[in-house]
């Protein structure tokens, strides 16, 4: 059982494992045992620092004054475990899907992955792609349409403009974030103040007021966690690659997609809609279409009839369906109904987009309930979402008086058991390992020792009577 394996891994120190664990089977980081203790907790007290800073880096909760905090804190074995601990800073499971989305991004500028225009400044050659700048800028939309449009190589001569702040302009367009040495701050002031970025200049101008006196080689912008600007604005893109016939619930665009030139490089034709996309960013964020675009292995060769653009026809996937991977390829995220997260789970499953099962993991967690609760186990283990499985059989725990009673949970055990190579009488069946152990788990009081004693009795009764006792 996995998070049976991540206790044990944290006890021993077992970085590799703790790491497969948390980023491959997505096995909750804060996950308590029947002891009420955390992964954090162990690594503490057993004295392993270099899995406490990995466990801390990764979202594991540690906020002073409370419970958890003083626990690891009074336990820690070492005095760099503690300083550690103090300096704790909180991150969270969003910042840790931002944070790749940032890292794609960043790749996307430096390497140059299916630009469209450079710019030459002073000698020195950027990359970038003309989509991106639209959806992030009004002055750059507006120069790409105009005194830029068509142009391959954009040269920019004037002589107060620094390439390295342009480089770092280019940095905060595509991801957000800022780094330059503070003797090009000015430079970077005047570029953002020509281009009308005035967030970016507001947050100079703080980031410089809020250190007065401090001697600073480099300034660093970073948005805050729950700032959602960089992804707003790329779903602009999304919006634009949208067919016209599905653009109904758009509503109000700061942009409107016929005043911003996205510039896209490719036609993927689902049903009979073209979606007119970007292959930079569906080739740099799955492998499938990668493969689909840059290999050449592909599945249509017509030409779309909207721009002469390249065609791929898409199979096996529904307009409705596509959306919804678009928004996320583009901005990184999608709201997923629960009635069509199967669907785009399968596809996303497809397309090798992890992101995007997760999204529809978090969305199927909305419909358990005891009736649906086995369904939604069998589609968290064919896919492998392993936290959603994790979901299902701590919901399993709570209600399994009326689950020994359905024939599908019946069927599910006997299935486990089955699967279970050369299965002894004694040997543990996962399923019924998971759900023991939320049972122990849920413990906090006398009373909910006597509920879990009166549940773990049910769940025994059941493995007697269809000749599955262990």
């Amino acid at each position: 059982m996995d998070t049976c394996d991540l206790f044990s891994s944290c006890r021993k120190g077992d970085v590799g494992r703790v790491r497969y664990l948390l980023e491959q089977r997505d096995v909750e980081v804060n996950v308590r045992d029947k002891w009420d203790s955390t992964p954090l907790y162990y690594a503490c007290l057993c004295g392993h620092e270099e899995l406490v800073l990995y466990l801390l880096a990764n979202g594991a909760r540690c906020e002073a004054n409370t419970f958890d905090g003083e626990r690891c804190l009074y336990g820690a074995q070492s005095d760099t475990i503690r300083r550690a601990l103090r300096d704790y800073r909180q991150v969270t499971a969003s910042f840790r899907r931002r944070d790749l989305y940032y890292s794609f991004l960043l790749r996307l500028l430096e390497q140059g992955l299916h630009s469209d225009v450079a710019f030459v400044v002073h000698g020195r050659s950027f990359r970038a792609h003309r989509g991106i700048l639209g959806a992030r800028s009004t002055y750059f939309a507006h120069m790409l349409d105009t005194k830029w449009k068509g142009k391959s190589v954009v040269v920019l001569r004037h002589p107060l403009i620094n390439p390295v702040a342009f480089g770092a302009l280019l940095q905060y367009l595509y991801t957000g974030c800022l780094d330059v040495g503070v003797e090009h701050v000015s430079d970077c002031e005047r570029l953002a103040r020509q281009c009308q970025l005035w967030g970016l200049l507001g947050g100079l101008e703080a980031k410089l007021a809020s250190k007065p006196g401090v001697c600073m080689k480099v300034l660093t912008i970073e948005p805050p966690q729950a700032d959602c600007q960089l992804r707003e604005d790329l779903a602009l893109l999304a919006d634009c690659a949208l067919p016209s016939e599905l653009r109904g619930d758009l509503g109000e665009l700061p942009f409107p997609c016929d005043g911003l030139s996205s510039c896209p490089d490719v036609c993927f034709r689902v049903d009979g809609y073209d979606f007119l996309c970007h292959k930079a960013f569906f080739c740099g964020r799955s492998e499938y279409f990668r493969a689909l675009l840059d290999d050449h292995f592909q599945e249509s060769g017509q030409l779309a009839a909207s721009g002469g653009l390249p065609a791929v026809a898409l199979q096996s996937v529904s307009p409705e369906v596509f959306t919804h991977v678009l928004y996320y390829v583009y901005s990184n995220h999608t709201e997923v109904p629960p009635e069509l997260a199967c669907d785009v789970l399968s596809v996303a499953d497809m397309y090798l987009l992890p992101g995007l099962k997760q999204l529809c993991g978090r969305s199927l967690a909305q419909l358990l309930d005891e009736d649906s609760v086995v369904g939604v186990w069998r589609v968290a283990k064919l896919f492998g979402l392993a936290r959603l499985e994790d979901q299902c059989t701590k919901y399993m725990a709570r209600v399994i008086e009326k689950l020994v009673q359905q024939e599908d949970f019946v069927e599910a055990v006997r299935e486990e058991a089955a699967a279970v190579a050369g299965r002894q009488e004694t040997d543990s069946i996962p399923l019924v390992d998971d759900i023991r152990f939320h049972m122990g788990s849920l413990v906090q009081t006398r009373h909910a020792m006597e509920q879990a004693a009166q549940r773990l009795h049910v769940l025994e009764e059941l493995l007697v009577a269809i000749g599955l006792d262990c």
